[in-house]
Parts: structure tokens; C-alpha cells; sequence
């Protein structure tokens, strides 16, 4: 090998070194601070997600807004930190949600006698007869497939710090690609 070659070969290590660490110091921050993937487990999702679902989680939105009412969450699971779910938001801070059969309905200062939601996107609602009141900084979530579904009904609430983000793109299955999958909002 003549000297030539070797001080190629050692720029282009020197060039794919300082690619991977540019690299690096470009991705480092965006998936600790705006981006997270997720993959959906279960069926308490179904229909709108499945299992095996990738999603992008978009952790920057609720540092600047507060989460709203039918927001597909991830969060971490308030008994075991470790574990990660993804609900929709149904009760948000301070209010009542009344749960009659499979009626969901919202008790706050500007509806004191109860919003019926409309639910459209849940599949197997379940029958329950509770009433649950939210603290501040206390979320109400509920999965899509009620009968299937480990959520507030049976954990209670989800505190705001435990909100990981909001689900901001389905990647795959690719024939299912998305923004803002699950994206709800109900008609006044």
C-alpha cells in the first residue's frame, strides 16, 4: 500500500467518524426532548389502533398546551412507572365523568348537568355505574375497545407528569400511515 492510499483511507475514516458523531449529536437530543417511538401492544386500542402499530410520540406539544379532551395519550402506567399505555383522553382536570351503561358523560362548570360524549371511534363498550372526580392536573383516559381496556375505570387517574405525549404519526403498517391517528374532536 503506497503512502497515498493510506492518507485516503485514513481521511475517509476521519470523514465517516465525523458523520456518525454529527449524526449523533443530531438525533441525541430530538429523541430525548421531541420524539419518542412507540408500538402499540394489545387490543384495548382497537379499532383505531392495533397491535404492533409504530408511532412517532410527539413529547413537545404538552409543554406548551395542555392535553385535551379525546387526545390519544402514551403515558407511563401510574402502578408501574416502567410500563407505557396509550389511551384517549375522555375527563380532564376538576371535572366529574359519569359512566351509566355505556353513556360517558362530562360534568364541569360550563355543562353542570352533564356533555353526553358522542363515541364513534369505541368498539365493545362495556357497562359500568360510577361517577369519578378529577383533581387539577388529572386526567380521565379510557381505551377504544371499553371491554377490553385496563384504564381509569379500574387505576384512576393519570397525573399530568406521567404524560409522555400525544400520538403524532402512525409509521407502520406502512398502508396505514398517519398524522395524528386517532384524531377526534366532537361537534358542539
Amino acid at each position: 500500500m503506497e503512502f497515498g492510499e493510506l492518507e485516503n483511507k485514513k481521511e475517509s475514516i476521519g470523514e465517516l467518524v465525523r458523520f456518525g458523531l454529527i449524526a449523533i449529536l443530531i438525533m441525541v437530543p430530538i429523541r430525548l426532548f421531541v420524539a419518542q417511538p412507540f408500538i402499540v401492544s394489545g387490543s384495548s386500542m382497537f379499532p383505531t389502533f392495533f397491535n404492533g402499530d409504530y408511532l412517532i410520540v410527539d413529547e413537545i406539544s404538552y409543554r406548551i398546551k395542555s392535553p385535551e379532551r379525546f387526545d390519544v395519550i402514551i403515558f407511563r402506567y401510574p402502578n408501574e412507572k416502567k410500563k407505557f399505555y396509550i389511551k384517549r383522553i375522555i375527563g380532564l382536570p376538576g371535572e366529574k365523568v359519569e359512566i351509566r351503561g355505556s353513556t360517558v358523560s362530562i360534568i364541569n362548570q360550563e355543562y353542570p348537568d352533564g356533555l353526553v360524549l358522542e363515541q364513534p371511534y369505541v368498539k365493545n363498550k362495556s357497562d359500568n355505574n360510577a361517577i369519578y372526580e378529577l383533581k387539577e392536573n388529572e386526567y380521565f383516559v379510557m381505551g377504544d375497545n371499553r371491554s377490553a381496556s385496563s384504564d381509569s375505570r379500574y387505576w384512576g387517574a393519570v397525573a399530568e407528569d406521567l404524560i409522555m405525549g400525544r400520538a403524532f404519526l402512525r409509521l407502520l403498517p406502512v398502508k396505514n400511515i398517519d398524522i395524528l391517528p386517532g384524531y377526534y374532536k366532537q361537534a358542539e
